[in-house]
């Protein structure tokens, strides 16, 4: 890009014909209503269940056995719920809250449908709410709601997630060269 051309979408121009991607919204451009719908998706393998399972120290035949879970009702080992929390929030992280300096809390968190080896997620994310923190000169508090959805369009899991984020988005990716 020349001189005086636009700046592409989800970077800003750090010097001539150079960009750097965009991490993160700060609290003014995380408006109540707004709506993100996170990619890429992730596809779930028997290495994440393995070895996030086993990390968590969750040890339920149902996520690690393959005979046990094959005389369930499912048929097959259920990825754990945990994990399929941690990989969709980490999804809306990029977006939502890649400036973030503290989550302050996850609530209403449902799991509403079995998630399997071979699943792919996606993400998306509701912004239902913000304020400025009382305590924290410049950062704001905001709130989401995010659903992961598995390739078919079925929800897996739905959360409510509140969070810190500055209030001058653009000071800060200057200050920490973001």
């Amino acid at each position: 890009m020349t001189r005086g051309s636009p700046v592409p979408t989800g970077y800003r121009l750090i010097a001539e014909s150079r960009y750097r991607e965009v991490v993160g919204l700060g609290f003014h451009e995380l408006h109540e209503g707004l709506v993100v719908e996170h990619r890429p998706g992730r596809t779930l393998t028997e290495t994440d269940n393995v070895l996030m399972t086993t990390l968590g120290g969750n040890d339920a035949p149902i996520h690690t056995d393959a005979h046990y879970s094959s005389l369930t009702e499912w048929g097959r080992p259920l990825v754990c719920s945990s994990i399929t929390l941690h990989i969709v929030g980490g999804m809306t992280v990029r977006s939502t809250s890649g400036l973030t300096t503290a989550n302050l809390g996850f609530d209403e968190i449902r799991f509403t449908h079995p998630v399997f080896v071979g699943d792919t997620l996606y993400a998306e994310t509701e912004i239902t709410g913000r304020r400025l923190s009382r305590s924290r000169p410049g950062t704001g508090i905001v709130t989401s709601r995010t659903t992961g959805h598995n390739q078919d369009g079925k929800a897996v899991v739905t959360f409510t997630r509140s969070f810190f984020v500055p209030v001058d988005a653009e000071a800060v990716r200057d200050r920490t060269n973001y």
